[in-house]
């Protein structure tokens, strides 16, 4: 095999988006809308992720002898652990309270995105390896506490852990596509009662509503204008000041709106609520949620319910709903194991995290077995 060169580059802007996306999206595979260039470097763009916001863009491109891309690993500097969804303050309170500094730290992952996907981009596994390798190797460098890899697909996960990155887990509920033709199908495959009470509920959250799904040219300035007020609302009553702007929005709308599935509901000509999902390849991402105007049972409605319409009426394999979340179980949302991956350059809380993680994964491996049995499927089959 050729040989590989691994670099480092400070802005998705030094790269151009077809070269990004020739390994972020190679031709046959699932479309992935968070891999993309266009959003990732919205993110960028926008400042949401960012040297101010705690963001540094630092991401290895590796390329043959002839100068050719054949990889690359999306990667950050963090000086803090917001916007994450993977929790690792007690990390950084045990390497604090030995006398170091868990921050700065290198991190692969999607900017304010809970979503399982690929996460080192390339195909061969020489590649891969090199880019792992580089990765871990700046961490050596720099002096910083270690790189962690955040929602990388199992296969990923074992391949991570196989060059020392330990594997952590935790669980997040995805509605699968069982090969049905309608919702009708799907419900067919709960118990009666379950079933009954997803119909009720449905009823509930439509009556005097019209709800409404909207993606590509149909979406307006209007549309963004709404959701961004929902967003924000929702953000302000959750977390305080939400991660992303109304500029990423506005990217998003002119570069990916054909990947965007925005659901909102309206009442007497106005619009009161609206979620956002994107569309991938095979699955549909359910991201950002708010309503204006309270009304029963909508927030289950435009979420979980208006997916699986979509992802029915458009043959996809399943919805990915984010993170948390348990009564997304009672609308025939499964347990399913998600992960990071962590690689610490500290010795001794190496040792501790390993140890600590490994219970970990044995409790989740458990959690996940017993609230599959308490799902809402017939237990016929």
């Amino acid at each position: 095999m050729t040989e590989i060169s691994v670099r480092m580059i400070e802005a998705l802007a030094e790269i151009a988006p077809e070269q990004w996306d020739s390994v972020a999206n190679p031709e046959g595979a699932p479309f992935d809308p968070f891999l993309s260039w266009n959003f990732l470097q919205a993110l960028e763009q926008s400042g949401c992720a960012s040297e101010e916001t705690g963001w540094g863009p630092r991401h290895l491109l590796a390329e043959d002898s002839h100068g050719k891309l054949v990889g690359v690993l999306p990667l950050y500097v963090k000086s803090h652990s917001y916007g994450e969804y993977v929790f690792d303050h007690a990390f950084a309170d045990a390497l604090h309270r030995a006398g170091g500094e868990y921050y700065p730290k290198l991190l692969t992952a999607v900017p304010f995105t809970p979503v399982t996907g690929r996460r080192i981009l390339a195909g061969d596994p020489a590649i891969r390896r090199a880019l792992i390798a580089a990765a871990k190797s700046v961490a050596g460098q720099w002096g910083v506490s270690g790189w962690n890899v955040l929602f990388a697909n199992e296969a990923e996960r074992v391949e991570l852990a196989q060059n020392s990155v330990t594997e952590r887990l935790d669980i997040q509920f995805v509605w699968e596509n069982r090969g049905y033709g309608s919702y009708d199908d799907f419900l067919g495959d709960l118990a009666s009662r379950k079933r009954k009470g997803l119909r009720k509920e449905r009823q509930t959250a439509q009556d005097g509503l019209e709800i409404v799904q909207l993606t590509g040219s149909a979406l307006s300035e209007e549309h963004w204008d709404v959701f961004f007020a929902c967003y924000q609302d929702t953000g302000a009553r959750k977390w305080g000041t939400p991660y992303l702007n109304r500029e990423f929005f506005q990217l998003i709308h002119e570069r990916l709106a054909d990947r965007v599935l925005m659901v909102m509901a309206r009442r007497d000509g106005q619009w009161i609520a609206s979620a956002l999902n994107f569309i991938g390849g095979d699955a549909l991402y359910g991201r950002y949620w708010g309503c204006l105007e309270g009304h029963d049972s909508l927030h289950f409605e435009l979420c979980y319910h208006q997916a699986v319409d979509y992802a029915i009426a458009h043959g996809l394999s399943r919805v990915e709903a984010g993170a948390q979340g348990h009564h997304k179980l009672a609308r025939g949302y499964r347990p399913r194991a998600v992960g990071s991956s962590h690689f610490l350059t500290h010795e001794g809380l190496a040792a501790a995290v390993g140890r600590f993680l490994q219970r970990e994964r044995h409790a989740v491996t458990a959690e996940i077995g017993a609230l599959d049995a308490d799902s809402p499927f017939r237990k016929d089959g």
